[in-house]
């Protein structure tokens, strides 16, 4: 019997996990570890923020599909990888530490055949001072994150409608913060209910973004078809800011969030503020910080993680030039380079480089979107790492029939401009390939066949209706595995 340990239960790791027992069957062992009892589905947060949706319609508490599935879950949070064993076990292990109320703080050893971590990002909110819930800004990046900031959205809204206005601040947080998306879905929803409750006047909303060019969203923009021609994605985004009465400030790197106050500095060098009554801002991500040791006991986590503490796999992390960088550099398989039954699916998987080229202030401050890794790509490498992971143990084989780089996948997004049944919005947007590719598709960077784009109420009701598709998929009701990643 081969026994599978997965590191999380987001995206990529419950769908590793899902398709890896369903390939094995009770003749393997599977075992999830996750510091949250619940599944999320994170996209929806931000309906959650604006009080379209209730925590427990985003969420499920993973314990019941998983005994379901006959799958092992251990509440609680990895704390470091031994790969080669030690402590009296022959083969890998890691420790854990439970979270849950019965067992918290106690810890074990779960050893494991294959180890796949799919543990996901740390919300990196110290690296801004003054950055997070619990200081001067708000967060839509966990259900109990979104619901705080529909509760200080409320409290903004009777300021307005007792007359007085309010300045709305929504964007990213870091110099180098991801998920655009998130945050740019975020603030459509927001100024769509203040125009519903014809509050529009009341409000001041301002985007802020470290992109260098609206759009970017951390994989260098793109060109779309859109009604026939060719649009950039800056237009494209400019556009519905524009029709919402959207402010927006780009190139800008946060560094500090006071109350009411934002600094941040710009890439001409200047040192700016800008004042808000409710700011959501999207933090940096970084890796979990899990250490690693070799069988002696040496700590060897510089040789597992880079200094960003996501994992190392099988990218080229040779260091040059932005410009020499090409899309063969992206992994393939997630595998890491030093042990050959160590996987690392989504967020947590180190990236070789920027998508979005690199720029820095004259002061020396990076400000650009980090490469993301959620949500599609997320899932579609969770399942490859899970398929190959099953055939070696069944076929007893070390090779990869499934492949999965970010330069050779495509990617489906509908970003929600407000939810309304009859008068919502959703912008729908597919991209091939994710990472640009300029040697394959020297004009546009990818394939025009495939980069698509369109805004209107059908992509509200496609995004509405995927989130009930996805959670059917996550809670493996039956024919879960046809529903694409």
């Amino acid at each position: 019997m081969a026994k599978v340990v997965v590191l999380g239960a987001g995206v990529a790791g419950h769908t590793c996990a899902s398709f890896l027992k369903k390939k094995l069957g009770k003749h393997h062992e599977v075992v999830v570890v996750s510091p949250n009892s619940y599944y999320q589905w994170i996209p929806s947060n931000i309906w959650v923020g604006v009080g379209q949706m209730t925590i427990d319609q985003v969420r499920f508490k993973l314990q019941k599909v998983y005994d379901r599935w006959g799958i092992v879950f251990k509440q609680a949070k990895a704390v470091s990888i031994h790969p080669e064993g030690g402590s009296g076990y022959e083969r890998g292990y890691v420790t854990i530490e439970y979270t849950d109320e019965q067992h918290a703080g106690q810890t074990e050893i779960v050893d494991y055949d294959y180890l796949v971590n799919a543990t996901g990002p740390k919300l990196n909110f110290e690296a801004t001072e003054g950055l997070g819930p619990d200081k001067n800004s708000l967060s839509v990046c966990t259900y109990s994150h979104a619901a705080h900031a529909w509760g200080k959205l409320q409290e903004s809204i009777a300021k307005m409608q007792a007359g007085q206005k309010q300045h709305f601040v929504i964007g990213t947080g870091h110099a180098m913060a991801t998920c655009q998306g998130a945050a740019f879905e975020y603030i459509l929803n927001v100024a769509y209910e203040i125009s519903k409750l014809g509050l529009s006047k009341m409000a001041q909303i301002t985007w802020i973004s470290n992109e260098y060019e609206l759009g970017d969203f951390g994989m260098a923009g793109a060109f779309i078809k859109r009604g026939g021609y060719i649009t950039p994605t800056k237009v494209f985004t400019e556009s519905l800011l524009a029709e919402y009465g959207i402010n927006w400030i780009r190139r800008a790197g946060v560094y500090k969030v006071e109350p009411g106050v934002v600094h941040y500095e710009n890439l001409d060098g200047e040192m700016k503020t800008e004042q808000f009554d409710f700011a959501m801002l999207i933090p940096s991500f970084s890796g979990v910080g899990m250490t690693a040791f070799d069988k002696g006991g040496a700590d060897i986590t510089d040789q597992m993680f880079l200094p960003n503490k996501f994992m190392k796999v099988d990218a080229n992390y040779n260091a040059k030039p932005f410009d020499e960088w090409s899309a063969d550099d992206w992994p393939t398989i997630y595998q890491a380079p030093k042990y050959d039954n160590i996987y690392a699916a989504g967020i947590a998987f180190a990236p070789p480089h920027p998508i979005s080229k690199p720029q820095a202030s004259p002061n020396g401050r990076q400000i650009f979107p980090t490469p993301p890794r959620t949500g599609m790509p997320s899932g579609v490498i969770g399942k490859i790492v899970a398929l190959n992971i099953a055939e070696q143990i069944k076929g007893g084989h070390k090779e990869h029939h499934h492949k999965a780089s970010m330069a050779r996948m495509g990617a489906a997004c509908i970003v929600s401009g407000g939810f309304g049944s009859f008068d919502g919005l959703g912008a729908s947007m597919t991209i091939f390939p994710i990472v640009p590719d300029w040697e394959k598709y020297p004009e546009w960077g990818r394939d025009m066949t495939y980069s698509v784009g369109e805004a209107g109420l059908a992509g509200h009701w496609l995004k509405f209706i995927l989130h009930y598709l996805f959670f059917h998929k996550a809670k493996g009701y039956p024919f879960w595995y046809l529903i694409p990643e």
